[in-house]
């Protein structure tokens, strides 16, 4: 008849809890792929802090869209939230200030000297020409009502409307105070 020690006992439980370790590591790791692959809870679960910042780790969902469309210039390109130089450098930003989707939507470009020049040909719009803005699930249709030169201090183009309204803003060339205003409403 064999004896069970007190050290056998002790090999036996450290044995069980690495397997019950292992096996709730699997479990964790495949509920982290569900929620990842859930893009609504993903988004809001699956977020770490980095540097103060908080930056998402799940990956881009498809119905994300922001973008703006103008077939006259042959433009299609995604939006960014800020206007930085960076965002710039790669997007059209958002004014952060301004609305996103009701409302007056500010909106800014570079339009030479960059690998990304957006709005280069905004200059030849005219009233009355299209404009397709998306974000998300909405799809909006406008038309150009001005194409103005502003002062660069003239910031209450991007106030909030009552109407709904893109306000494009690029800089004009040799003109450092001074910038290309391009407003236009929802087409009704």
């Amino acid at each position: 008849m064999t004896i069970i020690t007190k050290k056998f006992i002790s090999r036996i439980v450290f044995c069980v809890s690495i397997i019950f370790f292992i096996i709730a590591q699997i479990l964790i790791y495949k509920f982290r792929i569900a929620i990842t692959n859930n893009n609504e809870i993903g988004k809001k679960i699956m977020q770490t802090q980095t540097n103060g910042k908080i930056e998402e780790k799940s990956k881009v969902i498809e119905k994300d869209i922001w973008q703006l469309q103008i077939s006259k210039i042959e433009l299609k390109a995604n939006i960014c939230e800020g206007t930085d130089e960076e965002n710039l450098n790669k997007y059209i930003g958002h004014f952060e200030e301004t609305q996103k989707e009701e409302g007056n939507i500010g909106l800014a470009a570079h339009n030479r000297g960059y690998e990304n020049n957006y709005f280069e040909r905004l200059k030849e719009l005219r009233e009355g020409d299209e404009i397709i803005y998306r974000h998300n699930e909405l799809e909006r249709k406008y038309e150009v009502i001005k194409n103005k030169i502003i002062k660069d201090t003239e910031l209450e183009v991007l106030e909030n409307t009552s109407e709904n309204r893109l306000t494009l803003i690029t800089c004009v060339e040799n003109e450092p105070y001074y910038r290309r205003c391009v407003i236009a409403e929802e087409k009704i």
